[in-house]
């Protein structure tokens, strides 16, 4: 259990920015975080991966890095098997076990950064599965009450990139681990992105967890900056929903607008899309900037301030409302 006065945190976030936090401490189990929340009156931040978050500024109480670790098979039967796994795992090092053992189910969310505590926070999602689409219970300790509260999947409340734990809930659980119901009889979801085509580019003869895995990380790699490399959160905004008859209305000046019907009623639209069309993809300003591979990414080239970023995704915003009438919606959490 490590406990620091002003501390960088800039190794701890995605994006590299360069703050301080008034008392940093990690703990790896429960009993090591029940022994820092006693002995402080700060306000709190718990990180995961620090992969869904910018700072705008120095953050005035106690950060507490979550490293539980540990993955366990907790019981299966002859289609599924439930599997739980510690809030500090890697989220892809978690899908990477569930390949290894040929448990499907989180194998289109491969290469998502950030640990598998943020996952049911954020209801992570991409290529045509959620979270949710796996999701058991997880174990959360409530902050006031000091006590360990059990979670099932109706309680976390799920919605598009959302959960409990962002609205209701915020700020008054840690999350301790995340337990998962998967496949041994995978069905394959395909049909989002272009995973077949990927698959065939790959070589790839034979349809697998791990080859659409494979593919996953080949497409994300190739259009996704590594933050290791560029700093980044990822996708720095929702797709947002929309009604049929906006949808209509766009599509009659760009037909060829990028959207996913919802129902009758509603539209999702591809955000990366509407941003380039905004002129925005590969735009740089000093080290702030909009990937040139993916206009959904929000980069720090280098020294950029959080504030640097937060004005330029708001610019964004601004842009996108003014030429399309939708409003975008930050993925990323801004302090």
């Amino acid at each position: 259990m490590l406990y620091h006065q002003n501390f960088s945190i800039k190794a701890y976030n995605s994006f590299g920015i360069n703050v301080q936090a008034k008392y940093f401490a990690t703990f790896k189990n429960v009993i090591e975080l029940q022994e820092l929340l006693q002995n402080s009156t700060e306000k709190l931040l718990v990180l995961g991966g620090g992969s869904n978050i910018l700072f705008t500024k120095n953050y005035d109480g106690l950060v507490l890095k979550n490293q539980m670790q540990g993955i366990k098979i907790l019981k299966e039967d002859s289609v599924n098997v439930w599997v739980k796994a510690g809030a500090g795992v890697g989220w892809h090092e978690f899908v990477l076990f569930c390949i290894d053992n040929n448990f499907a189910g989180v194998e289109n969310l491969s290469l998502i950064p950030g640990t598998v505590g943020a996952s049911p926070i954020q209801n992570i999602g991409a290529y045509g599965v959620e979270l949710k689409d796996v999701f058991y219970e997880l174990e959360a300790y409530h902050l006031k009450e000091k006590k360990i509260v059990l979670f099932n999947h109706a309680d976390c409340a799920f919605g598009y990139r959302e959960s409990v734990f962002k609205q209701k809930l915020k700020n008054q659980f840690v999350i301790l681990n995340v337990s998962f119901k998967l496949n041994k009889l995978p069905t394959f979801t395909t049909n989002y992105g272009a995973i077949l085509t990927e698959i065939e580019k790959l070589g790839i003869k034979e349809l697998s967890i791990k080859a659409i895995s494979d593919a996953i990380i080949s497409i994300r790699q190739a259009k996704l900056p590594n933050p290791n490399d560029i700093g980044n959160a990822g996708s720095f905004f929702k797709n947002p929903v929309i009604s049929t008859l906006l949808f209509e209305t766009i599509k009659v000046n760009y037909p060829q607008v990028i959207s996913y019907k919802i129902n009758d009623e509603k539209v999702k639209l591809a955000a990366g899309w509407l941003i380039e069309q905004c002129g925005w993809k590969g735009y740089r300003q000093g080290d702030a900037g909009c990937h040139k591979k993916q206009a959904l990414v929000l980069v720090n080239y280098g020294n950029a301030t959080g504030n640097e970023i937060a004005q330029l995704s708001h610019q964004i915003i601004n842009s996108v409302l003014h030429k399309f009438n939708v409003q975008l919606e930050t993925e990323v959490n801004i302090f």
